[in-house]
């Protein structure tokens, strides 16, 4: 692989830290890496591939390096600001946040699912939303085989969506702290919000499955709906899902194809099914508790499990950079 000049954009938080680990764990090949973080962090001391490297303050300035790939992992705002200035001195911005994902011409990807697409970049590739991954991993090869008509989304997503405010929530919640990332109490409760509510009654993260998952799958009129719910479970976000078909489905068929999908580990044993305790930690896309929906006619429910901060982040990223490097960027 093509050695890159390589930088991470938010390199002290919990996706940051993320990124760097899978970056060594993976092996990938850069000439020069460099960290950046805000003000407020600048300065922390990093340790990759046992060598000490001091994070600097992200500015304007910073993209005179020569950057060749920047991970964006500090929120909308930063990547609003800074993530333009590297494209247009030639770099390429692979962000983490929700701002250029539903940009006509910013590719939205998920290499198991839509490769081709990193081709179509101006300079912007997004990293879609952390639910929104291990579903499409999933629900990918099932669209391109059967043809899917109806998703019906609910999830069970970890404080960890949450960044490092969320975990704090839970761990102080359960020594009786008022919440201050969360609305309400997460310790001991479930909320069925994620993220702001929207005019229409729905949260931003329910109408980003919903708009991600159209634009992914390239099926822009696809029947999709969410509800979202933070859970009181650290890491790994997990999805009951609802799939209904355009034509009859023999449940043998579904079967063979998740079984055969990259990136995902089938668990459909009766008594055995993939949970966020399994998931955490890992790069897979788990599913399980395959059935068919009694209720509808070419319908069935699966159950879907991944580490929200890998797969559903940090990993993802990476694997995005890789094969940017493999089509020569």
């Amino acid at each position: 692989m093509k050695k890159v000049n390589l930088a991470v954009v938010g390199a002290t938080g919990m996706v940051g830290e993320q990124i760097i680990k899978i970056l060594q764990e993976r092996n990938f090949e850069c000439s020069n890496i460099y960290f950046f973080s805000s003000g407020r962090s600048a300065g922390t001391k990093l340790l990759f591939r046992e060598k000490t490297y001091v994070t600097e303050e992200l500015t304007e300035a910073s993209f005179d390096k020569p950057i060749d790939i920047a991970l964006f992992a500090a929120g909308g705002a930063i990547s609003d600001k800074y993530a333009p200035i590297l494209a247009a001195r030639g770099g390429v911005a692979i962000d983490n946040s929700s701002r250029f994902r539903m940009e006509p011409d910013v590719p939205l990807v998920v290499p198991e699912v839509n490769p081709d697409a990193i081709a179509s970049h101006s300079g912007i590739i997004a990293n879609p939303n952390c639910s929104t991954i291990q579903a499409v991993v999933a629900l990918a090869p099932l669209h391109r085989t059967f043809g899917i008509s109806r998703i019906i989304y609910s999830t069970y997503q970890a404080v960890s969506g949450a960044g490092m405010a969320g975990v704090k929530d839970l761990e102080d919640g359960l020594y009786g702290a008022a919440p201050v990332k969360f609305p309400h109490p997460i310790a001991d409760n479930v909320l069925p919000q994620v993220d702001i509510f929207t005019d229409n009654g729905y949260t931003g993260e329910e109408m980003k499955m919903i708009n991600e998952t159209r634009k992914i799958l390239g099926a822009p009129q696809l029947k999709v709906t969410a509800t979202c719910v933070r859970v009181p479970v650290s890491n790994g976000h997990s999805e009951s899902i609802n799939v209904e078909f355009e034509n009859t489905i023999k449940l043998e068929d579904v079967t063979k194809v998740l079984q055969d999908a990259p990136g995902v580990v089938f668990v459909n044993e009766i008594g055995q099914y993939p949970m966020a305790i399994t998931a955490s930690g890992t790069d897979h896309v788990y599913v399980g508790r395959i059935r068919r929906d009694e209720s509808a006619q070419n319908a069935i429910n699966m159950w879907v499990v991944a580490d929200n901060l890998r797969k559903g982040a940090a990993t993802n990223a990476v694997q995005i950079a890789e094969l940017l490097i493999k089509q020569g960027l």
